[in-house]
């Protein structure tokens, strides 16, 4: 099966992204890294009238550091941050992230503001920005606005984006030089989505403990304050977890179990 016939729009600025955008005559699906959409193309899963091209925008190729962490434009891509071809901040816990999404002609394309926006709770930056703390700036019609990683996607393949709203550039805290991280995918075989994912983070420098159960039928779990969710000896309440199990609609014994070995795994490498 081949994609429906569509127009294709490529823009140079982040204006007319937007008046493209806010159509509400047509359908029209915005194109950056292309790896998602474009199998959803091919069957016809999506099926718009217009695709607009934005990884022309320089606005959506920046990086820029700071002090306090980097700010990467939306099309920057996952082998960018995998190769260190953009600051690193994390000590090396997001290029390691990146290292294991997909197959490296995917990570050479699929971008960061892509996968956020597409919204797959499988994803791996949609677990691991939000329990790193990062935030996305959002540009549109009225203007622009930031909000965390986690308040972007509200459920399943949906996001807090209006008609015309672009995701301009995420920023990625800096961690301290003390700062823990464990993070653990478990699925069948290399470059296959998620079955369960979970990251831990703890910076006591800046007074972070985080705790992200992800790859879930929903919107991450988020613990922005995780500490009551640890024993003084670092082991994890494994009867807290089960209840925040409980409150997600989570109901399937054998999958709980693997979101559980997955947060445990993640406890373990973070050495709590």
């Amino acid at each position: 099966m081949k994609p429906s016939l569509f127009d294709y729009e490529r823009v140079a600025d982040p204006k007319s992204a937007i008046q493209l955008t806010q159509r509400d005559d047509i359908m029209v699906k915005v194109v950056a890294g292309s790896q998602s959409l474009g199998p959803m193309l091919n069957l016809r899963l999506v099926q718009p009238d217009l695709l607009v091209d934005i990884t022309h925008v320089p606005e959506f190729k920046r990086v820029e550091e700071t002090t306090e962490g980097v700010t990467l434009g939306a099309c920057i891509t996952h082998a960018d941050i995998e190769d260190k071809r953009v600051p690193d901040v994390t000590h090396g816990a997001l290029p390691a992230v990146a290292r294991g999404i997909a197959y490296r002609a995917v990570r050479n394309r699929g971008t960061v503001g892509g996968s956020l926006v597409h919204a797959d709770p499988a994803a791996d930056w949609v677990t691991s920005l939000a329990a790193i703390g990062a935030t996305v700036r959002i540009v549109g019609p009225s203007g622009d606005r930031r909000i965390p990683v986690e308040d972007l996607m509200t459920s399943v393949f949906e996001t807090d984006l209006g008609p015309g709203d672009l995701v301009d550039s995420v920023f990625i805290p800096r961690l301290s030089a003390d700062a823990r991280w464990g993070h653990c995918k478990i699925n069948r075989k290399t470059g296959e989505f998620a079955h369960a994912m979970s990251v831990v983070l703890k910076d006591p420098a800046r007074d972070v403990c985080r705790v992200v159960i992800g790859a879930i039928e929903a919107k991450p779990i988020v613990i922005s304050d995780a500490s009551d969710y640890f024993e003084r000896n670092g082991d994890i309440k494994t009867h807290e977890i089960e209840q925040l199990f409980k409150q997600a609609g989570l109901i399937d014994p054998v999958a709980n179990q693997i979101h559980m070995t997955a947060l445990l795994r993640a406890v373990q490498r973070a050495q709590l």
